[in-house]
């Protein structure tokens, strides 16, 4: 899953929902299940995370929303598995490859028709 977040050293909880789609009420339950996210909280309480929370919650969407896993088996493949940061990044970029080909077929078949 790409997301689109700019370059930045904190986001807000609301960037972060609306970059992964999901309600804010999510995150802030992920963030109770997952010691991994440790945002940044100032004295009103507001969340700050951080490009390494925002990396933690792409493992975590991954896992539960995109493979199926439970809470239980998301911990325990973030405990038992430590390349899976690497394999979320290898995805990633698959699928931008494939998307630009995609776009590369369908300037060919534009191309072919005319």
């Amino acid at each position: 899953m790409k997301i689109n977040l700019p370059d930045k050293l904190y986001y807000s909880i609301g960037e972060v929902a609306k970059a992964f789609d999901v309600n804010t009420s999510l995150i802030r339950y992920w963030e109770q299940e997952f010691p991994i996210i440790k945002p940044k909280k100032n004295k009103k309480g507001n969340r700050y995370f951080t490009p390494e929370d925002i990396k933690n919650l792409q493992i975590i969407y991954h896992l539960v929303k995109e493979k199926g896993y439970t809470l239980d088996g998301a911990k325990i493949a973030l405990t038992t598995n430590s390349k899976i940061s690497e394999t979320i990044t290898i995805i990633d970029r698959l699928e931008f490859v494939k998307a630009e080909l995609l776009k590369l077929k369908e300037s060919l078949a534009d191309r072919n028709v005319e």
